[in-house]
C-alpha cells in the first residue's frame, strides 16, 4: 500500500481488506456517556480481551471448589502456571521457551537481574544508558549504583541526542559503547524509548556492547508485542518487560524476564534466591542449599500470581491465533504509516500544526507516534477526551497516540486524524 488519500472510503476498504479485522471483536472498548471511545493508549495499557474474564473465573472456580489443592489439580495446576505461557511469550519476543518466564514485576525483575548481570568492578563500572529514560528506570540505575558504593556521577553514562535532534543515534550509541569499552560493565536502554517512541537496533548494541567486554541488556516495556525482537539470536544477555502494555494482560499484570541460555546453566552467576526458583523436585523438601533451576525459572523467586497469569494467558492465546508477530507488524507498519501521512498531508495542509518526533523511518519505529503540539497542546489533547478519544499527554506539548494493530482499525486513525484537524482549526 504506497498511496494514501484523505476520504473515509480509503480507510474502509483497507479495513476490508485487513486479514486481522475480526480481532477487534474480541477485545472490550472503554465508553464515555454510553459512546465507544476512540482508543490509542494501548502503549500505556493494553485492552481488555473478552476471553480474559473467563480465564480468571476458571481460577476463581478451582479456588472455590478445589481450595489448596489447586495447586497439583484442575484444568490449570496452579503449582506449574509459569509454564504455561512459556511458548507463547517465547514466540513474542524471539526467545527459547526455557529463555523466558513470568514473573513478579518490571522495575523488581530488574533489579533482580542486575544483581547477577551488573558485577562492577574498580576498573570495570560504569553503565551505558539513555538520557531520559522512564523515572523507575532513572531510580533503578541511581540506587544500583549506589548499593556498589559508586557514585551515580562518576558510575552513569547518559545518552542524549544530538543538538537539535529529538532520537539517540545508533552512531552515537556505538561510539560511546566503544569510547568507554575500558572502564565498562553493563549497556542497558529501552527497546522502544517511551517518549519518542524510537525503536533502537538491538542486533547492533548487543554486539558492540559484547565486544567491548559489557554486559548486555534491555528494558522492553514498549516493545514487547510492539515489534518483532530476536532475543536470542542478537545474543541479548538479560531482558525485562511488563505485559499490561501491548500484551493486554492488564493493569499492574505480572511481568516476564528473558535470560540467555548461555547463562541459564551458570550456576556460579551470583543471584538472589527464593523457593520457586530452586529445583523443582526439592522445593517441597524445606532444606536450606539454594540450587537454582536452568534457565530463567532460576530467577523465580516466589510462587507465581495465578489471577494475573491467567489474564496473561488470556491475552497471549490471542497473539498465537494471530499468527504471532509478523502478521501483526504487517499491518502495525501500514497503520502508523497512514496517520503519518494523514498528520503530513492533511492536518498539516496550510502550516506545521503537528510535528512528529518519532523516527520516520519504519524500520526505527513501532505502533506510536508522538505529536508535539505548536498551538495550545493541553487544550488541544482536552478538546480529543471530550471528543471521546483516548490518547496520552505528556509534558510539555506532546500527545502520544498507539495505533495498536490487534485491535485499532485504518476507521479508528481517520477518524482521530479527522478530529484532530478539526479540533486544530477551530
Amino acid at each position: 500500500m504506497n498511496q494514501f488519500n484523505t476520504g473515509i472510503s480509503f480507510a474502509k476498504e483497507q479495513d476490508a481488506l485487513d486479514p486481522l479485522k475480526n480481532f477487534r471483536d474480541q477485545f472490550h472498548f472503554p465508553k464515555i456517556d454510553g459512546k465507544e471511545t476512540l482508543y490509542f493508549t494501548g502503549n500505556s495499557l493494553g485492552l481488555q480481551p473478552k476471553i480474559t474474564e473467563k480465564y480468571i473465573k476458571e481460577e476463581l472456580d478451582a479456588w472455590k471448589n478445589l481450595g489448596v489443592e489447586g495447586h497439583f489439580h484442575g484444568k490449570r495446576p496452579w503449582m506449574h502456571y509459569h509454564k504455561f505461557t512459556k511458548n507463547h511469550l517465547a514466540a513474542v519476543v524471539g526467545a527459547r521457551p526455557s529463555e523466558v518466564v513470568s514473573m513478579g514485576s518490571l522495575t523488581s525483575n530488574l533489579h533482580q537481574l542486575m544483581v547477577s548481570f551488573y558485577r562492577p568492578s574498580k576498573k570495570r563500572f560504569k553503565i551505558i544508558v539513555e538520557a531520559g529514560a522512564f523515572p523507575s528506570d532513572q531510580y533503578l540505575f541511581e540506587t544500583q549504583l549506589k548499593f556498589h558504593g559508586i557514585d551515580p556521577k562518576e558510575g552513569l553514562i547518559e545518552l542524549q541526542p544530538e543538538k537539535g535532534k529529538e532520537i539517540l543515534s545508533t552512531k552515537s550509541i556505538l561510539a560511546s559503547i566503544k569510547a568507554n569499552q575500558s572502564e565498562l560493565a553493563l549497556v542497558l536502554i529501552g527497546g522502544v524509548q517511551y517518549y519518542t517512541g524510537q525503536l533502537f537496533d538491538i542486533e547492533s548494541i548487543t554486539r558492540a556492547g559484547h565486544e567491548a567486554g559489557a554486559m548486555v541488556g534491555f528494558d522492553l516495556a514498549h516493545a514487547a508485542g510492539n515489534v518483532p525482537l530476536q532475543l536470542h539470536e542478537h545474543g541479548v544477555d538479560f531482558a525485562a518487560w511488563c505485559t499490561y502494555k501491548y500484551l493486554n494482560a492488564g493493569p499492574g499484570s505480572v511481568a516476564a524476564i528473558f535470560v540467555h541460555e548461555k547463562h541459564g546453566e551458570n550456576f556460579d552467576l551470583p543471584r538472589f534466591g527464593g523457593w520457586w526458583g530452586n529445583k523443582e523436585d526439592e522445593r517441597f523438601l524445606m532444606k536450606k542449599g539454594f540450587q537454582p533451576m536452568t534457565g530463567a525459572d532460576g530467577w523465580q523467586m516466589s510462587n507465581v500470581n495465578v489471577l494475573p497469569s491467567a489474564a496473561l494467558l488470556a491475552s497471549l492465546e490471542l497473539f498465537h491465533q494471530v499468527g504471532g508477530m509478523a502478521p501483526l507488524r504487517e499491518k502495525s507498519l501500514k497503520l502508523t504509516a497512514y496517520m503519518e501521512w494523514l498528520i503530513d498531508n492533511w492536518i498539516n495542509d496550510e502550516k506545521a500544526l503537528v510535528d512528529i518526533i518519532t523516527p520516520r523511518d519504519p524500520k526505527q519505529r513501532g505502533a506510536q507516534l508522538s505529536l508535539v503540539m505548536n498551538q495550545e497542546g493541553k487544550k488541544v489533547f482536552k478538546a480529543l477526551n471530550n471528543a471521546n478519544v483516548i490518547a496520552d499527554w505528556r509534558e510539555p506539548n506532546v500527545i502520544r497516540v498507539a495505533p495498536v494493530p490487534m485491535y485499532n482499525s485504518f476507521q479508528d486513525v481517520f477518524t482521530f486524524c479527522a478530529i484532530l484537524k478539526n479540533t486544530l482549526s477551530s
